[in-house]
């Protein structure tokens, strides 16, 4: 079984750094100092647990430009179980209830690889790829 959850405490908030620190910093090499930034803090942070353990994480943030989720995460145990699909969801059922009004711009910087998920739930790409990180992405983009 599949939850998803706000980071409520401090405990929550580890789990999901912990989720980032494996797969940003050890897995994909990125690198620490961008991987936790400044925007931490003013971030609503996600948790997703997997038969109640942590398995995936993510955050998003209001912007000058809208809103941008980030830091989509899931442990590579628990890939390709809809882990990731329903943190999208959830996320993006919390920022159309609580931090978007009609008309705001959801976007995000996707990997290569994370298009397609992203793709049915209404982003689509925009702009050329670019590299963050060291890692290839594409900006996808869509309306509430």
């Amino acid at each position: 079984m599949i939850r998803v959850k706000k980071v409520e405490n401090k405990e929550e908030l580890n789990q999901a750094f912990a989720i980032r620190e494996k797969v940003f910093i050890e897995e994909q090499l990125c690198d620490r100092e961008e991987e936790f930034d400044e925007f931490d803090a003013d971030s609503a942070h996600f948790i997703a647990y997997y038969n109640g353990e942590p398995a995936g994480t993510s955050r998003y943030r209001a912007t000058k430009k809208g809103v941008k989720l980030e830091r989509f995460a899931v442990y590579e145990e628990y890939r390709g179980k809809g882990v990731g699909k329903r943190l999208v969801q959830m996320v993006l059922a919390d920022v159309e209830n609580n931090a978007a009004k009609p008309g705001t711009l959801i976007y995000l910087h996707a990997q290569l690889t994370a298009m397609p998920l992203y793709t049915k739930y209404g982003f689509v790409k925009v702009g050329e790829k670019f590299v963050e990180a060291a890692i290839e992405h594409f900006e996808m983009q869509k309306k509430v």
